[in-house]
């Protein structure tokens, strides 16, 4: 059973890397050091001995040290313990070799050298230095892109969890208020019902499944906007005066879906009053095809509007804000103000 202190929590490199490092790098080892001392058998020897020490240590640092005590902050811990270590294999590298291997313990050297000399010493540990930096980097570079990747999957996930919580938002009264001024007009058979359940019908459709789609035509998500409104004027009649402006060619813009209706069904969170008129100002400009400018103004009601801001739950300017830096990161400009009995929303994206 392993011991649940070798177990590893970052990425998992396959065996077969390591397998395949350890081979490449015993191989150019045996080749260099071959190649120093023209004499390839004595180098594939040393390296036989030393190589498997090299591997102890490297994944006894990797899979134990650093886990333990530098994810822990115990510095000083483990600084103790890595020296000790590098003295074991120091001692059991020196006395392989001096066995199995060759009596003159430090051939590279200009002059015959003793063991458990102070340079012999310092040139076997940096040696294992080298070896086990070299390991942990290339260790740490697998994990920090792994952590990275997992990071976006998460950013991805949380994004297509605000989706659908925004999806949630479209009020559920709308739709019944929507159906019942329906079945009122089916009472009447008025002529009206067939556009109607049209309408509804393509809204409940983009609510439901557009949205899983990562990008649609802007002028798809205009379509669903004058739908909505459509709508809400069958629960408002002539209470409601809209106006759509369009700047540009929008012909091949294409937006994440459901980043635009959220703000114009606020529009009637905050616009309504009993026997008022809803004025809902509506634009869209391309910028040089390089940014989209969209723009929604309209008149409300300062109560609706301050019960909305002190809501604990609903999308919120703080959610929609969120959402915009998941989608585009900090490639974006959101300003709300109020002027003049209007509350104004500017939105200024890329486009792609």
């Amino acid at each position: 059973m392993k011991s649940k202190w070798f177990k590893n929590t970052s990425y998992s490199i396959p065996t077969k890397n390591h397998v395949w490092f350890w081979l490449g790098y015993f191989a150019f080892n045996v080749i260099r050091w071959g190649s120093y001392f023209d004499d390839y058998w004595y180098s594939l020897k040393s390296n036989l001995v030393e190589f498997p020490l090299h591997i102890i240590l490297v994944y006894f640092n990797i899979y134990f040290l650093l886990p333990k005590y530098i994810l822990r902050k115990k510095y000083k811990t483990y600084i103790v313990i890595f020296i000790l270590s590098l003295f074991v294999i120091y001692i059991l590298r020196t006395e392989l070799n001096y066995f199995l291997v060759t009596k003159n313990i430090w051939p590279e050297a200009e002059t015959v050298q003793e063991a458990f000399t102070f340079n012999h010493i310092v040139a076997v540990i940096l040696g294992e230095v080298y070896v086990v930096a070299l390991a942990t980097a290339i260790k740490l570079i697998f994990d920090w892109t792994y952590e990275r990747r997992r990071v976006e999957n998460l950013e991805q996930i949380q994004l297509r969890t605000e989706l659908n919580f925004l999806k949630s938002q479209i009020q559920p009264h709308f739709f019944f208020n929507t159906l019942n001024n329906l079945y009122a007009l089916t009472l009447v058979k008025s002529d009206a019902a067939p556009s109607v359940v049209l309408k509804l019908s393509d809204i409940m459709q983009y609510v439901l499944y557009d949205v899983k789609e990562p990008k649609i035509r802007l002028f798809t998500a205009i379509n669903y906007i004058q739908n909505y409104l459509d709508l809400e004027r069958l629960r408002y009649g002539d209470n409601i005066q809209s106006t759509t402006d369009i700047i540009g060619n929008i012909e091949d813009i294409e937006v994440p879906p459901l980043l635009f209706l959220p703000f114009i069904e606020n529009c009637f969170k905050h616009g309504t009053k009993d026997n008022s008129t809803i004025e809902v100002f509506i634009s869209f400009e391309n910028i040089e095809d390089k940014w989209l400018i969209f723009k929604v103004e309209n008149t409300f009601n300062e109560l609706a509007l301050l019960k909305e801001t002190n809501k604990k739950h609903g999308i919120g300017i703080k959610n929609v804000k969120r959402r915009l830096e998941l989608l585009f990161k900090n490639n974006f400009e959101f300003h709300n103000t109020i002027k003049e009995q209007k509350y104004c929303i500017q939105l200024k994206i890329p486009i792609e």
